[in-house]
C-alpha cells in the first residue's frame, strides 16, 4: 500500500476533482432545501478544483505541507454550504498532519475533521454530509491498522451512512433521494482509497431527480472575511443566525474565514461581515425550492416540537416527531427555529412549543421571511404536558385544519400541575416557603407547601394532593413527567398511589429530564 506523501496528496486532490466532475450532473439535480445547495455538485467541485490548483502552484515537498496548502485553497475556494463543509474536512486532516501520516493518524484526523466541520455549522441537521462524516469518525476511532485499511473502512462506512440519510430527514424521504453533499463526501473518500491502495473504488448510488424548482425562496450569500477578531466570531454567527439558516463561519487556520448563510436579506448578511472585518470575493446566488407537493402526493404536513429536557425530547423523537431540544433557561434562536421548520416535510407545519418563552420564539420564526413558503401554525402551550396532550389527539388522516383545532383544544383543556423545590425563602398565597420545601402549583398558582426534605415520601404525598385537587373537576388521563432531580422511585410510587385512590384514571409516565420542576403533571 502507498504511503501518504506529497505526491499522494496531489493525486488524491486530482482524484477528488475527477470523481466530483463525473457526479456533478446527478448531484446538481438534487435540490432538497435546506439540506442541499442549489448546485451541490458544482459547489463541491469548484471547492476542490481551486484547492488542487493552489496545490499545483505551491508544489510542497512533504505530505503535511501539501495538506495545509490544500486546506487553505479549499477554504479560499469554498462555494456553497457543501463546499464550506468539505473545506473543513480537508482542514481537519491538515490540522493533525504531524509526524508519520499512518493509519492511526488518519483515524484521529477524521475524528478531528468531524469536530471542525460540525463546529463550523451553527445548527447541524441530521441526514446530511455532517451525519455521514460523524459516522465515519466513529467507525475508525482508535483504528491502528495500516493507512489503506483505515481509509477503506472510512469509505465503506460513508457509503453505508449515505443510504440512511433519507430515513433521517423528512425532506429527503419526501423527494426520494440521498443527501447530495454526503454523496460528494463518499466520492472524496473513495478517491483517497484509490490513491492509497492502487485500486479504483466507486460506490454506485442511484440518485432520483425531484421535481424542478420554480421560484426563488431565498439567497445564498457567501464571502471570505479577513481581519476579523476570533473573539467576534460568535457575534457574527448570532447575527447571521437571526437572518436565516445554514450558517457556517469556517476558518482556514491562517486568519481568513469563509462565511455562508441562506437568508432573505442580502445586504444585512454582507453588512454583518463589514462591521467585523473585510469581506471579499462576495457571491450571491438564488436559492430555489421544490414545487409544493400536490394533495395526495405524499407527506404534505408535519408536526414538530420545541422543548426543554432531553428525556422529553427522546420521547417525542421515538414518535417520529422532529424535535428542537433547547437547554434549560434559554430560548432558541431564529436560525434554530427556522432549521426545525425546514426539517419538516410538506408545506404545512404545526409547531408544539413546551413553554411560554418557547411559544414566543416559535411565533417569531413563523412570521420570518425565511419561513414565507411554509404554512406554519403555532399551538400555544405553557407546559410540556400540553404538548403530549396535543400529540395524543393528532391524526394525520384528518383534514389539516380539523387536526390543528383538535390539538389546540386538547392542549388548552389540559390542566397543569407541578412540584418544585424552593431555592430560597419566599412568601406565597398559601404561606411562607423555606429553602428546600416542596412547592405544589396548579395552573401556575401555588396551592400547597410541604416542609423539607424533598424525600420520595414527601414528594408522592405532595403530588397526590395536587392531583386530587385537579381531578376534583374530572379527568380521565394523568400524564407525569419526572424531572432530572426526581428520586429514582418516585414515579413508580406515585403510580401505585394513584391506582389506589383513583382506579378509574389512566396514567402515562415519562422521564422528562426537565431541570426546573421535580414533577410535571397534566390532567385531561
Amino acid at each position: 500500500m502507498r504511503v501518504l506523501d506529497a505526491a499522494a496528496v496531489s493525486a488524491w486532490a486530482a482524484g477528488c476533482v475527477r470523481s466530483l466532475a463525473s457526479l456533478r450532473p446527478a448531484i446538481d439535480g438534487i435540490n432538497v432545501y435546506p439540506v442541499a445547495d442549489s448546485d451541490t455538485g458544482s459547489n463541491m467541485l469548484f471547492t476542490m478544483t481551486g484547492a488542487a490548483a493552489e496545490l499545483d502552484v505551491a508544489a510542497p515537498e512533504t505530505a503535511a505541507d501539501a495538506l495545509r496548502v490544500l486546506a487553505r485553497g479549499a477554504v479560499a475556494s469554498a462555494k456553497g454550504n457543501s463546499g464550506v463543509i468539505l473545506s473543513q474536512v480537508v482542514r481537519g486532516l491538515a490540522d493533525r498532519a504531524e509526524g508519520e501520516l499512518d493509519g492511526p493518524w488518519l483515524a484521529a484526523a477524521l475524528g478531528h475533521a468531524d469536530e471542525v466541520a460540525t463546529g463550523a455549522v451553527s445548527r447541524p441537521v441530521a441526514g446530511t454530509i455532517l451525519t455521514v462524516l460523524h459516522a465515519v469518525a466513529l467507525a475508525v476511532r482508535g483504528d491502528t491498522r495500516q493507512l489503506g485499511e483505515v481509509a477503506r473502512t472510512a469509505a465503506k462506512e460513508a457509503a453505508h451512512a449515505l443510504e440512511k440519510t433519507p430515513l433521517q430527514l423528512p425532506a429527503l424521504a419526501k423527494a426520494g433521494v440521498v443527501d447530495a453533499g454526503a454523496r460528494g463526501l463518499v466520492a472524496v473518500l473513495d478517491a483517497l482509497v484509490g490513491v492509497l491502495t492502487g485500486t479504483a473504488v466507486e460506490q454506485d448510488h442511484a440518485l432520483e431527480v425531484p421535481v424542478v424548482a420554480e421560484e426563488v425562496y431565498a439567497w445564498e450569500v457567501m464571502y471570505l472575511l479577513d481581519g476579523v477578531d476570533e473573539a467576534s466570531l460568535p457575534i457574527l454567527r448570532k447575527e447571521l443566525g437571526g437572518l436565516g439558516d445554514s450558517v457556517t463561519v469556517a476558518g482556514d487556520g491562517s486568519g481568513s474565514h469563509a462565511v455562508h448563510v441562506h437568508c432573505a436579506d442580502i445586504g444585512a448578511a454582507i453588512e454583518a461581515g463589514l462591521t467585523l472585518g473585510r469581506p471579499r470575493r462576495i457571491r450571491v446566488e438564488p436559492l430555489l425550492t421544490p414545487t409544493p407537493i400536490e394533495p395526495g402526493g405524499g407527506i404534505d404536513r408535519t408536526v414538530v416540537a420545541v422543548v426543554h429536557g432531553g428525556g422529553l425530547a427522546e420521547v417525542l423523537r421515538a414518535e417520529s416527531i422532529p424535535v428542537l431540544e433547547v437547554p434549560e433557561g434559554t430560548t432558541p434562536s431564529v436560525e434554530d427555529m427556522i432549521g426545525l421548520l425546514n426539517e419538516a416535510a410538506g408545506r404545512h407545519v404545526t409547531v408544539l412549543p413546551g413553554g411560554v418563552a418557547l411559544t414566543a420564539a416559535a411565533d417569531t420564526a413563523a412570521g420570518h421571511a425565511m419561513a414565507a413558503d411554509r404554512d406554519v401554525v403555532v399551538i400555544p402551550c405553557t407546559s410540556p404536558v400540553q404538548v403530549l396532550a396535543a400529540l395524543a389527539v393528532h391524526d394525520a388522516g384528518r383534514r389539516t385544519n380539523d387536526d390543528v383545532v383538535a390539538m389546540a383544544e386538547a392542549a388548552a383543556a389540559t390542566r397543569r400541575g407541578e412540584l418544585r423545590i424552593a431555592q430560597e425563602e419566599s412568601l406565597t398565597w398559601v404561606g411562607r416557603a423555606q429553602s428546600g420545601d416542596v412547592v405544589g402549583l396548579v395552573d401556575d398558582e401555588v396551592v400547597l407547601i410541604e416542609a423539607a426534605p424533598a424525600s420520595e415520601t414527601n414528594l408522592v404525598a405532595a403530588a397526590m394532593k395536587v392531583l386530587n385537587r385537579m381531578l376534583a373537576l374530572g379527568g380521565e388521563l394523568v400524564t407525569v413527567l419526572s424531572g432530572a432531580a426526581a428520586p429514582p422511585g418516585v414515579a413508580e410510587e406515585l403510580a401505585e398511589q394513584l391506582r389506589v385512590e383513583h382506579p378509574e384514571v389512566e396514567l402515562a409516565g415519562y422521564a422528562g429530564g426537565q431541570a426546573d420542576a421535580v414533577l410535571l403533571m397534566g390532567v385531561e
